[in-house]
């Protein structure tokens, strides 16, 4: 079985005053511009187009809610760290991802999408500062692995699970590829944890597979 797989657009909003009724378990993916996000929920939905990957950053523009069998929800939140936005937007953006991380009660747990060749950016930091305080969980897929040789990701997820290891188990970290569609089992038994799911009925985790696996 497929955590993911069979994801269904439900709704896209803009502004926090349309966010929908808390209906069942929401999972946010956040992300930098062109860290990979879009392709990451793709992979992980088995999906080509589920969301959309566009070659400009920043052209995801809201909140965009997918249902999945399990009666959770996927979040995905727009893009964050594009400077050619212009100011009026970015202030909008900002204000919508920190409402909705502080305020929405169904919020489970936020899986943190990094560009592993260029991780932890002042703006990852802050989104990890802003949803820290809810004491919910953290899981970050260091995307794109694939460009980096092997000894250069083991490199780069020993250096960043270094850096949120203050944190303690409320920060997860994995390597992740879209290309390569590696990691995505990592995710979905993270993700069911989080929902209290059996992970018995979930693809196992390829030992062959493994990219650095969840833990710290």
């Amino acid at each position: 079985m497929s955590l993911f797989r069979n994801a269904k657009f439900e709704i896209s909003i803009a502004k926090p005053g349309d966010l929908p009724l808390p209906d069942g378990a929401e999972i946010a993916f956040a992300g930098r511009s062109n860290a990979g996000k879009s392709s990451a929920i793709n992979t992980l939905a088995d999906h080509t187009r589920l969301a959309y990957v566009s070659k400009t950053p920043g052209r995801t523009q809201l909140i965009n809610f997918f249902r999945l069998d399990c009666g959770a929800v996927l979040v995905d939140l727009p893009g964050y760290g594009y400077a050619k936005v212009p100011e009026a937007i970015r202030r909008q953006w900002v204000n919508l991802l920190e409402s909705y991380l502080r305020r929405r009660e169904n919020l489970v747990g936020l899986v943190l999408i990094m560009d592993s060749r260029h991780p932890l950016t002042p703006l990852d930091r802050q989104m990890i500062d802003w949803f820290l305080p809810s004491g919910r969980p953290i899981h970050v897929l260091l995307t794109k692995a694939d460009k980096l040789t092997r000894n250069e990701a083991a490199a780069t997820l020993a250096a960043v699970r270094r850096e949120v290891a203050p944190m303690g188990a409320q920060v997860t970290v994995q390597l992740f590829s879209s290309l390569k569609k590696v990691g995505a089992e990592e995710v979905e038994h993270t993700v069911a944890g989080w929902l209290n799911l059996p992970t018995d009925e979930l693809r196992p985790i390829p030992a062959a597979a493994r990219l650095g696996g969840a833990g710290k």
